[in-house]
C-alpha cells in the first residue's frame, strides 16, 4: 500500500519516514518530497508498505500524531490520474518569443 504522509517539517529525510513506519512493518521506501533548488522538505512524502494491514494499523495510529513537533496527516494515497504534464495538449510556442517573419 502507498501512503501519503503531510504535515512533516523540512528535518525530516527519507530514513526518519522509513524508521517511523518499520514500527509497523515492513517498509519497502519512503521518500519525502525535496524542493528542487533548496532541497528542503516541501512538508510531504511517501511510505510504501506491502502489508496491506500493517499500513492500515499505522495510518490509523499515526494519523493526526505529533512528529517532530506537528501534526501529520496520514492516508492511503491516491493513485495518479492521467500521464505526464499538466493536462495541456500538444507543445507549441506559448509565450512572447513568437517569430515573425
Amino acid at each position: 500500500m502507498n501512503i501519503f504522509i503531510a504535515g512533516l517539517t523540512d528535518n525530516i529525510w527519507d530514513e526518519d519516514l522509513k524508521d517511523l513506519f518499520e514500527e509497523y512493518g515492513e517498509v519497502t521506501s519512503a521518500k519525502v518530497i525535496k524542493d528542487r533548488e533548496t532541497r528542503k522538505s516541501r512538508g510531504f512524502g511517501f511510505v510504501e508498505m506491502p502489508d496491506d494491514e500493517a499500513a492500515k494499523k499505522a495510518i490509523h495510529e499515526l494519523d493526526r500524531a505529533e512528529y517532530d513537533g506537528k501534526i501529520i496527516n496520514i492516508k492511503e494515497a491516491r493513485p495518479k490520474e492521467g500521464g505526464k504534464g499538466n493536462g495541456r495538449q500538444g507543445g507549441g510556442n506559448r509565450g512572447g518569443n513568437r517569430r515573425r517573419f
